[in-house]
């Protein structure tokens, strides 16, 4: 007889490709690196690795100025020129205007009427999740909004994830993550977290890292699962 597994106490939500698509924001991004779809790709995968050195380092920069900084090196590295103004208004504004993926409304809907507890947990800092989450209009669905800015570390560090934990007054073992991100659900599993993967286009887990207990290609999918827990 197969034993249905507990509910987590708690649901944390990762915010950008997860929940908001980032579609808007890479095009603006590769309009200013001339249309060229490998620089795109080079700074995302930029941004991800300086979030890490500045918190390596013991040093704190929001999300987006670590953003526009990358698009900066990014460009000068091909001959194109950016101020760093421009680069942050064009990274900050549209990382606060993100549209939700067609699946989540339906998908938070499920869960939230299933009486999960829902948190968002993101590199953003408190203002631009704030913000982002409001325009996307998804503010009603959460119980609570967390930003790494608080704790000063961004995901995937450990620290990170046993804040949030702490935060929402529940052990990690209690705590599941739902990210289209293999780097965030590796993390959050290491850190003694549950975890769930959204599959979306171009995004895989990472193989060395334990085993997701759910992969799915959409939010709904993943809710139908959960739903089903005891």
């Amino acid at each position: 007889m197969n034993v249905k597994p507990n509910k987590p106490k708690v649901l944390f939500f990762d915010v950008n490709e997860t929940l908001l698509d980032l579609s808007p924001l890479k095009q603006k991004i590769k309009t200013v690196l001339n249309h060229q779809d490998y620089l795109l790709s080079l700074w995302f995968t930029t941004l991800l690795h300086y979030s890490l050195v500045v918190s390596s380092s013991n040093q704190y920069k929001c999300f987006g100025q670590i953003g526009a900084a990358s698009l900066q090196m990014i460009a000068a590295n091909n001959g194109i020129k950016i101020s760093l103004e421009k680069a942050n208004n064009i990274v900050t504004n549209a990382l606060q205007n993100l549209p939700p993926y067609k699946d989540v409304e339906d998908g938070l809907t499920l869960l939230k009427e299933d009486g999960f507890k829902l948190v968002a947990l993101t590199n953003s800092d408190n203002n631009s999740l704030k913000i982002k989450i409001e325009n996307a209009g998804l503010t009603h669905y959460f119980d609570d909004l967390l930003s790494i800015e608080s704790v000063g570390k961004f995901k995937p560090f450990t620290k990170t994830y046993h804040w949030a934990s702490k935060k929402m007054n529940i052990k990690p073992e209690d705590s599941m993550l739902i990210a289209a991100h293999g780097w965030d659900v590796a993390g959050a599993l290491w850190a003694g977290w549950r975890a769930a993967f959204i599959s979306r286009p171009g995004k895989q887990t990472f193989p060395l890292a334990p085993e997701t207990e759910i992969n799915e290609s959409d939010l709904i999918k993943v809710a139908n699962v959960l739903t089903k827990y005891s």
